[in-house]
């Protein structure tokens, strides 16, 4: 007899329909790791996605890495993708907060939050490949699990349920749609709710880098007129054993024009931004361009469905929060949803959505709002919003239970 851990997944038929509790759509690392959490739990799952599975394994390294907290990561553990990992996810046990210039020394003002804030690392440093080729193999090893993907699908919600039907012929009942795909969400514009964008003018440079001195698990949010700039710890690899991912913000038409140098002007553009903490850098892999822009959904459900991850929320990745905001979704969603199914109650009711919504919408807004604001305050060169600053850093520093109440909310614990 076959575990439900180890048993193939069901694909669907395009002659009969497959009856599924919830459909999720979109397989990426939020609505693949819901999808896992409930299949664990007994849960039938559909997971739908316009692209193959397999194919977004790519075996190259990238430079695309997540900061995973330590909330989020007793999800992924309980959802079974954690133990897949292919490669073991560095830890964050420090964090230095700076503000300054490019080219020039920080201000001497500083906060550190250290090993003595928290009882566990900040987080885990995981590459994008590594989570993705979990997340596939906990999905395809589910018997709890219906895949359709790659699949074009319209989707028909009614008060008595949902249908899923793709253009093959696929098609699926579910009493309750997931939107999880993405900030262009297809399927939260079809059900008609608005959102609000709130662009910045600025794009991230994504990269990693390989450097001469051990990161001793150590991160630098290191605050720049043009935008943050991130270097966070990476496990390393035989060819480079000291390995650190980078998030660099800068004004758009700057991100543009630094990301397209060649390798030796973009490397000392980015020694001007971190100085010689980690002694010697060289880029690695590609290097990568997002626009980047907040945006809200006005409501986070509507009849048989609710959004979750960047269909219901996008923010500045500042504080490195975008995808654990997303997970947080994902937890609260999933709790709501075992507890439907174990009283054998309707995982669509309206009571369940209103719950859901009355959870994460309040929070996901105060962590947008804060977000939005710490970039404001510190994307600018204005010499007494730079002395405010960076007098405020300086408290905090002096501050070890202010410290800790922002080390816990930003773990999710």
């Amino acid at each position: 007899m076959t575990s439900p851990d180890t048993a193939s997944p069901v694909y669907a038929c395009a002659t009969s329909p497959t009856h599924v509790d919830v459909c999720v759509i979109g397989a990426g690392p939020v609505g693949a790791t819901l999808a896992c959490r409930l299949a664990r739990e007994g849960i039938s799952v559909g997971i739908v996605d316009r692209a193959p599975l397999p194919p977004m394994e790519h075996p190259d390294f990238d430079g695309r890495a997540y900061a995973i907290a330590a909330g989020p990561k007793r999800l992924l553990e309980e959802a079974g993708v954690w133990e897949r990992l292919p490669q073991t996810p560095n830890p964050i046990e420090s964090i230095l907060v700076t503000d300054g210039r490019p080219g020039e020394p920080p201000s001497p003002l500083s906060l550190e939050f250290s090993r003595e804030d928290a009882t566990q690392p900040f987080g885990w440093m995981a590459e994008a490949r590594a989570l993705r080729v979990a997340l596939n193999a906990t999905l395809n090893e589910s018997a709890n699990v219906t895949l359709l993907a790659p699949a074009d699908v319209s989707i028909t919600r009614t008060v008595e349920g949902a249908t899923v039907t793709a253009k093959d012929g696929r098609v699926l009942h579910a009493r309750l749609i997931i939107a999880a795909d993405g900030r262009g969400s297809r399927t939260r514009s079809q059900a008609g709710i608005p959102i609000t964008r709130l662009p910045y003018g600025q794009s991230g440079i994504v990269c990693a880098i390989a450097h001469e001195l051990p990161h001793d698990n150590s991160a630098l949010e290191h605050f720049l007129p043009g935008g943050p700039f991130a270097q966070l710890p990476m496990s390393g690899t035989a060819e480079h054993p000291n390995l650190s991912a980078v998030v660099w913000s800068e004004k758009d038409e700057t991100a543009r024009r630094l990301s397209a140098l060649p390798e030796a002007s973009f490397t000392r553009e980015l020694k001007r931004r971190l100085g010689d903490r980690l002694g010697d850098v060289t880029p690695v892999g590609r290097r990568w361009v997002y626009p980047l822009a907040a945006q809200y959904a006005q409501r986070y459900t509507a009849t048989r469905l609710a959004l979750a991850g960047d269909a219901a929320h996008g923010i500045h990745p500042i504080a490195g929060q975008g995808l654990n905001l997303g997970f947080r979704d994902v937890i609260a969603l999933s709790e709501l949803l075992i507890e439907a199914h174990q009283k054998g109650e309707d995982s669509g009711a309206p009571a369940l959505l209103a719950r859901y919504q009355k959870r994460c919408r309040p929070a996901n807004m105060l962590m947008l709002a804060a977000t939005d604001a710490l970039d404001r305050l510190f994307s600018n060169n204005n010499p007494v919003l730079r002395l405010g600053r960076d007098l405020g850093i300086a408290a905090v520093h002096r501050m070890p239970r202010l410290r800790r109440a922002f080390v816990r909310h930003a773990m999710g614990v």
